[in-house]
């Protein structure tokens, strides 16, 4: 019964609740991301890359490198999520550098303006991806590397719909559920956002709830 009630909780917020991250109003406001933004943003970038990476690969090589890019990514979401986001730690400056990360969303968690990557952080790290997937494969890394970011921006639609969207289906909610019995019942498990079988694979995954 608290787990359907977590579920169909809205998700709402203020912005005098929101977590401040940086002095400067600027570099806040960097800090934001709206869907609006997030769509028109992803919705041009994803074809751009497409289009860099035209001509440097077959049908059908371009798909299985697109494939492989999602897989890489579903890894890549895990790893990120158990592992740095929720490192530990006595050291200030290392404990800091985590709640701006990611702290500050467990603090927060239904802040509709904080549950989709800012471009502040998005781009930086996408062009990280995309020099290893070129150092890699050459001009044809660009495939996978679309496959890569592809799976970001699913992953971060999802996380978003998770926090802010009833979700309906069997798929829906049991993503939702997946995720949050990771906000509010066990912050060790349940990492995975997209492809939520990885916790069951490296044993992350909440099996019953705590009492």
């Amino acid at each position: 019964m608290l787990l359907s009630t977590v579920i169909a909780m809205p998700s709402s917020t203020s912005s005098l609740q929101r977590a401040r991250l940086f002095k400067s109003a600027y570099l806040e406001k960097l800090t934001l991301m709206s869907p609006r933004t997030f769509v028109a943003s992803w919705s041009l970038l994803l074809p751009t890359i497409a289009w860099a990476g035209w001509g440097f690969a077959g049908a059908w090589q371009g798909a299985g490198l697109v494939m492989a890019g999602l897989l890489v990514w579903t890894l890549f979401e895990y790893a990120m999520h158990r592992y740095p986001f929720h490192f530990t730690t006595q050291q200030p400056v290392l404990r800091r550098l985590v709640f701006l990360t990611h702290g500050n969303h467990h603090e927060n968690p239904n802040d509709p303006l904080r549950n989709l990557m800012p471009l502040l952080v998005s781009l930086p790290v996408s062009a990280v991806a995309w020099a290893s997937s070129l150092a890699l494969l050459g001009s044809a890394g660009t495939w996978l590397f679309l496959g890569w970011m592809t799976g970001y921006v699913i992953y971060d639609l999802l996380h978003y719909a998770c926090h802010q969207w009833p979700m309906s289906g069997r798929l829906g909610i049991a993503l939702k559920r997946h995720h949050m019995r990771h906000h509010h019942f066990d912050e060790t498990g349940n990492f995975a956002i997209s492809a939520i079988f990885w916790d069951r694979v490296f044993g992350t995954r909440i099996s019953s709830l705590k009492r």
